[in-house]
């Protein structure tokens, strides 16, 4: 329990809640909303309840309750109502701002006991692309501004994996293969270790009847060449979110082309920020896409 952050500034707040800072000041100091702690030393910080409560009337905030309404509630109205309007709507923001919390308290049990509620509404697509890619986006923010550590991320990203994985088991054991000659090969290059995009892709490949060759992170180009001898089409695809960097990319890319797809049926397909450095004049047998979502479409 000695790992679960109980303290938090008002920048923590805006962080995970959304609401500024100066609007929680002014809600504080309006309606008394919360009751900030001090430390020995007089610097103000809030309390786990606190960013509850300020994720909870968030919430309601973005629901169309105006604040003043909210403040003359009971506190224990609050989630009571929360819980209410989220079962009667898409569930979104009330689940995001859920995970979030699991994560802070490394709540495992929450995380589950939310997504199995999700996924008993919902198809594991759309809590993919409504829930867990924004949850995600908000991630990076929270631990570039530093409101959570590198663990916390670990953390929620590995709930997460093991959910798609779940989602591949079952793909493959219903799957109706299809009379597609194509390989499609799933890598991540040296160095590049995030891979969630990469196996919803795959997961969705499967789900198409296709056969793929999942080989996860941090892959160098010459251990694929042997599949140039087992398969006559492949289509590798690839996500690159840090690695390769911007000066190396192009070079990178280049001698992909000369190893695996010069003089070959196969191509390769990429996602991921870095594909912004790619040069304008792109090699046609190579693909880039902005998103995971862009790349599945595409097919």
């Amino acid at each position: 329990m000695n790992n679960i952050k109980s303290k938090f500034s008002i920048k923590d707040l805006e962080n995970l809640s959304g609401i500024k800072a100066h609007t929680i000041r002014i809600w504080e100091k309006r309606y008394n909303l919360f009751e900030p702690n001090r430390t020995e030393t007089n610097i103000r910080y809030y309390s786990l309840a606190s960013l509850q409560k300020i994720l909870n009337i968030s919430y309601l905030n973005a629901n169309g309750y105006k604040i003043s309404k909210i403040a003359n509630l009971k506190t224990e109205e609050i989630p009571s109502l929360v819980k209410k309007i989220s079962e009667q709507s898409d569930n979104k923001n009330h689940a995001v701002n859920i995970f979030k919390l699991a994560m802070i308290n490394f709540d495992q049990t929450l995380f589950y006991n939310t997504f199995n509620d999700l996924i008993n509404e919902f198809s594991f697509k759309h809590i993919f692309y409504t829930i867990l890619v924004p949850l995600l986006d908000d991630i990076g923010i929270l631990w570039q501004t530093d409101t959570i550590t590198a663990a916390h991320e670990h953390f929620i990203v590995e709930l997460i994996k093991r959910k798609i994985l779940i989602n591949i088991d079952h793909a493959i054991s219903i799957s109706n293969p299809t009379d597609d000659d194509t390989t499609y090969v799933l890598f991540l290059p040296d160095n590049e270790v995030h891979e969630l995009g990469l196996l919803y892709t795959n997961y969705e490949i499967i789900n198409q009847g296709s056969h793929t060759i999942y080989l996860g992170q941090s892959v160098p180009i010459d251990s694929l060449k042997f599949l140039l001898s087992q398969y006559k089409k492949i289509t590798f695809i690839s996500c690159f979110t840090v690695k390769p960097e911007k000066d190396y990319i192009n070079k990178y890319l280049a001698e992909f082309d000369k190893k695996l797809l010069n003089n070959t049926n196969n191509n390769l397909i990429i996602s991921g920020r870095m594909t912004a450095y790619i040069d304008s004049e792109i090699n046609p047998k190579i693909t880039a896409f902005n998103s995971t979502k862009d790349v599945i479409e595409s097919f």
